[in-house]
C-alpha cells in the first residue's frame, strides 16, 4: 500500500516567547528558528520516518524549492509537488516556556494546487491505498471523491478546524482525526457525538490525557506517556503520520495508536516541526526501554 497526502508545505518561523501575547500586546522574542513545516509536510515526514511509502501531493512557490528537497531527503516521494506562481505557504509560531503555542498561517501555494495535478496523482493510486488530507489546501472534496470512488481509505485530519469543511467530507471518510476541542465544536455544529459520526473510525486526541478511538459503537482509550513538554507544535501531525504509517504497514489500529502516542510524546520534548520528528527507531527504542 501507499499513503497519498494532499498536504500543505510551509516555512515555519518559530519564536520563543516568555508567554503567549494577549490582544494588542507586543512581546520581545527570546529566540528564533526556521523549519520545514505545514501540517501536510509534517504528516508526510512522520509517515515516512515511520517506514511508510508516502507520496506528497501539493505545491510551493519558486521560493520553496528547498522545502521539496528537504522532503525528498526525509524519504517522501515529491514527484507530485507543483511549482506555482504563489509564494510558498508559511507560518509564524510563538511558543511559550510551557511549550504552548499560537500560530498564524499564510496559505500561499497551498491553496493554489492545480486540480489537474491532483487528478493525475490519484489516477496512479490503487484501491486500498490511503488518502490523507488536512484543511490547509484546496481540492479536498475533489480528491476525497476520487479516492472514495476508487476504493481508497480516506482519512481527514480536521485542522485547522472548520465544521463545514468536515461536513463536506464526512460521507466519504473512513477515518476522522480530531483533537478534543475540535470534536466538541463538530458536535455543536452537527448534533452528533464523535461515536455517532458516519466515519467508521474516529480518533480524538486529548494531549496529556491520551487518545480515544471510536470504532462502530466501541470506545477504546489509550493513555499518554507522561513527559515534560517544551513545544507542542507538530505533535498532532506526528501522531497522525504514525497512525497511518502503522496501518499502512499492517498493524492493527490499537498497536498503530499506541506507537503514534509514543512518537508524539517524543515530539513534544523537541523544539521544531518536520525537521525534528522522531523516526521509527526512536519509537522502537522507547518501546523496548
Amino acid at each position: 500500500m501507499a499513503i497519498w497526502n494532499l498536504g500543505s508545505i510551509n516555512s515555519d518561523m518559530i519564536y520563543a516567547v516568555p508567554r503567549l501575547p494577549g490582544p494588542g500586546e507586543t512581546l520581545a522574542a527570546t529566540g528564533f528558528r526556521q523549519f520545514l513545516g505545514g501540517k501536510g509536510a509534517n504528516m508526510s515526514v512522520a509517515a515516512a520516518r515511520a517506514a511508510a511509502h508516502v507520496l506528497h501531493v501539493g505545491a510551493v512557490g519558486r521560493d520553496g524549492r528547498w522545502a521539496v528537497q528537504r522532503l525528498l531527503e526525509y524519504g517522501v516521494d515529491t514527484r507530485h509537488i507543483a511549482e506555482v506562481d504563489e509564494p510558498t505557504g508559511h507560518a509564524i509560531v510563538a511558543v511559550d516556556t510551557d511549550g504552548e503555542n499560537q500560530i498564524i498561517i499564510y496559505p500561499g501555494a497551498n491553496r493554489a494546487i492545480p486540480e489537474a495535478l491532483v487528478d493525475a496523482a490519484l489516477s496512479q493510486a490503487s484501491p486500498g491505498d490511503l488518502l490523507l488530507m488536512q484543511n490547509e489546501t484546496n481540492a479536498q472534496v475533489r480528491a476525497a471523491r476520487q479516492a472514495y470512488d476508487k476504493g481508497m481509505c480516506v482519512c481527514y485530519a480536521a485542522a485547522p478546524f472548520q465544521p463545514e469543511a468536515v461536513q463536506a467530507l464526512l460521507p466519504m471518510l473512513d477515518m476522522l482525526i480530531l483533537n478534543a476541542v475540535e470534536a466538541r465544536q463538530l458536535q455543536e455544529a452537527t448534533g452528533l457525538a464523535p461515536g455517532d459520526l458516519p466515519a467508521p473510525d474516529v480518533i480524538v486526541t486529548r494531549g496529556a490525557e491520551g487518545t480515544t478511538w471510536l470504532h462502530r459503537g466501541e470506545t477504546t482509550d489509550f493513555p499518554a506517556r507522561p513527559v515534560q513538554a517544551v513545544d507542542t507544535t507538530g505533535a498532532g501531525d506526528t501522531f497522525t503520520g504514525y497512525v497511518l504509517a502503522g496501518l499502512d504497514r499492517g498493524l492493527p489500529m490499537p498497536q498503530a495508536i499506541a506507537q503514534a502516542n509514543l512518537a508524539a510524546s517524543i515530539m513534544v520534548t523537541r523544539h521544531g516541526t518536520a525537521d525534528v520528528i522522531p523516526d521509527l527507531r526512536d519509537v522502537q527504542d522507547l518501546m523496548g526501554a
